[in-house]
């Protein structure tokens, strides 16, 4: 009876605890709320700032001193548009692309540095977005702070309307230009990238050259050297050596005929990607079966990426799939050279950061091209490679 009543009080006391306490709105519309309050701030900062230059800019433009003034105000506000763009990356979760910095000509001095800093769409756009930020700023101050005293319940959905407007501003006014900008931004990263792969190329084949065929040419001088000492004293010596020499010259050749054919076999020249794939297909340790369906060869730059993405691919069947068989199809869709490399192995291949398959997606991407992975735990693993058509003629 006891030990009941015992069990019961302590039920009605655990039901009358009280909950823990906590914020009424998630970190992310606290996070959206300081953005709006710091809203006033940041527009009246720039406010202040675009006034001093921009006016008296304008007025004086007509005079030695105007231009510059204009200039030199202009070459300040990438800055502001920078610290505006992460301020919205991190109070708002908005990832707007930075703009490639200002080009500069060949020609040199103060007048060319004026001419190209006004001519900086860049810089205008991020002085309208500061001239329409304070009247912006003052309002979702106001609005904000009223809200978090009087309308607190409606405070989430407030702050996010206001902030979907700070969005559309910041995404209209601070992002990139316009398509050529972004596809500038994109063509100097591919520019790095293909740097990058030529240096690592010159490094792989110097370390070839280096470790294989060179050292066995030294071997062979030295043992030919020692032979011609002994031609005299013992022939037979001096024949079992030379023997070896020649064996060691056949080793040499095979490297070097090996090193040529990773830098630019000789059947891709001769017979077009149909062959050469067809012979690199016969050195994987599976079955392969290969169909290019092509009516003209493409450029040779975009055959020999074609033919060596799809050698490292059956490199990675051979080595990591555990597949029985595999297929290679080559075909042209419009203006692009389409791949696909198909096998039944184990699957679970990606394009995690240092990986094979990565290092094909950056050097496919550097020429335009796309690299797709599908391949689910268990297999099969379906991998499709696009690359843009360049008639061989017209290169």
């Amino acid at each position: 009876m006891t030990a009941r009543a015992t069990r019961t009080t302590r039920t009605a006391s655990d039901d009358e605890a009280l909950p823990p306490a906590r914020f009424a709105f998630d970190a992310r519309t606290w996070k959206e709320v300081a953005h709006l309050l710091g809203n006033l701030l940041t527009g009246l900062a720039g406010f202040v700032y675009t006034v001093l230059w921009l006016f008296p800019g304008l007025v004086l433009s007509f005079t030695v001193v105007g231009l510059p003034l204009l200039a030199a105000g202009l070459g300040g506000m990438r800055p502001l548009g920078r610290m505006e763009r992460a301020r919205a990356r991190r109070l708002l979760g908005l990832r707007i692309d930075e703009p490639s910095p200002l080009p500069r000509g060949r020609r040199r001095g103060f007048a060319a540095w004026t001419w190209e800093t006004l001519k900086d769409t860049v810089a205008w756009r991020s002085t309208l977005y500061a001239m329409v930020r304070l009247p912006w700023g003052v309002l979702t101050f106001g609005v904000t702070l009223v809200a978090l005293f009087v309308a607190w319940p409606v405070l989430g959905h407030l702050a996010r309307g206001l902030t979907s407007v700070d969005r559309a501003m910041a995404r209209g006014l601070l992002s990139p230009s316009s398509e050529l900008e972004r596809r500038v931004a994109e063509l100097e990263q591919d520019r790095g990238v293909v740097v990058d792969t030529a240096a690592a190329d010159l490094r792989r084949i110097e370390r070839d050259l280096h470790d294989g065929a060179q050292a066995r040419l030294v071997a062979l001088a030295m043992g030919l050297g020692l032979a011609k000492e002994k031609v005299l004293e013992d022939p037979e010596a001096a024949a079992r050596m030379v023997d070896e020499a020649h064996g060691e010259v056949k080793l040499a050749l095979q490297e070097l005929r090996d090193l040529a054919r990773g830098i630019h076999p000789a059947v891709l020249t001769d017979r077009g990607l149909d062959a050469a794939l067809s012979s690199v297909a016969s050195r994987c340790t599976v079955p392969v079966g290969v169909h290019v369906d092509l009516g003209s060869r493409p450029a040779p730059a975009i055959e020999g990426i074609a033919y060596f993405t799809v050698s490292e691919l059956l490199q990675n069947i051979s080595k990591h799939s555990r597949a029985r068989t595999a297929q290679v199809e080559v075909w042209r869709a419009g203006d692009r050279l389409l791949l696909q490399v198909r096998d039944d192995g184990q699957g679970g291949a990606s394009t995690d950061t240092g990986s094979g398959l990565a290092g094909l997606a950056e050097r496919l991407g550097s020429v335009d091209g796309l690299f797709e992975v599908d391949s689910p735990a268990g297999g099969p693993t379906t991998i499709t490679a696009e690359l843009p058509w360049r008639s061989r003629g017209a290169s």
